[in-house]
């Protein structure tokens, strides 16, 4: 993440936290905050910090990177924007008593659920401070990246054939809503939404659970170590 001066991996909190301190220090402002980390990974795996990986690099990481930053992006009336899926619908269905997915994992479940995180922290975030911060989560489309390619997950298979350049997007083309979120006039979009094509759209029922939203924050905050 970041330029090539800032860099973190998200399977590792302390290197997060790390960045937050390099990113304070560099920056008396901060306009837009993108966060776009997503991985889905194969078989389970825990990170160091004893998180199941996918929530960690998909959700933890940037749900830590942004309370780090929060006093700055109130400061500078910011734009945060969530990199989400359309897997939040397809796979995700969110159990906050087995967020790591230790009694059924598979990796689409564990990826479905990152990012329909991705959607309830974008909630959260706008009921606690869209007073000065505005926020959107976003579906990129399917892109024509090395996504998933070194995963054991069936994405691989869509991401490894030569005719993906026939059905998938271009990253060009995959990055339209996330640039028209960061650049647009905010008269344009609502903040708190769901976004695929530069319009609002519905995914998950879970996302519009309020007390999941809260009950992900609170949970969320407790696992990387900060005051909610």
């Amino acid at each position: 993440l970041g330029s090539p001066h800032h860099l973190a991996d998200f399977a590792d909190l302390d290197q997060v936290r790390r960045l937050a301190d390099e990113l304070r220090d560099a920056y008396p402002r901060i306009d837009v905050l993108a966060n776009n980390a997503g991985g889905v990974m194969g078989s389970r795996e825990v990170t160091k910090d004893g998180h199941e990986k996918t929530l960690q690099v998909n959700h933890l990481g940037p749900f830590l990177l942004t309370h780090l930053l929060l006093d700055r992006l109130r400061e500078s009336r910011a734009t945060v924007i969530n990199t989400s899926s359309a897997a939040a619908r397809l796979f995700g269905k969110i159990d906050l008593h087995d967020l790591h997915n230790e009694r059924k994992y598979s990796a689409q479940k564990a990826y479905g659920d990152g990012k329909l995180a991705n959607v309830l922290f974008t909630r959260e975030l706008h009921r606690r401070h869209g007073d000065a911060i505005a926020t959107a989560a976003f579906h990129p489309g399917v892109v024509a990246t090395s996504f998933a390619t070194e995963s054991h997950s069936m994405f691989r298979f869509f991401y490894r054939t030569p005719l993906r350049r026939f059905f998938m997007l271009t990253p060009e083309q995959g990055a339209d809503t996330l640039v028209w979120l960061a650049t647009a006039p905010r008269e344009e979009w609502t903040p708190g939404g769901f976004y695929e094509k530069r319009r609002p759209q519905q995914t998950s029922p879970q996302a519009d659970d309020a007390a999941l939203a809260a009950g992900l924050w609170e949970r969320s905050a407790d696992l990387v170590g900060v005051t909610p």
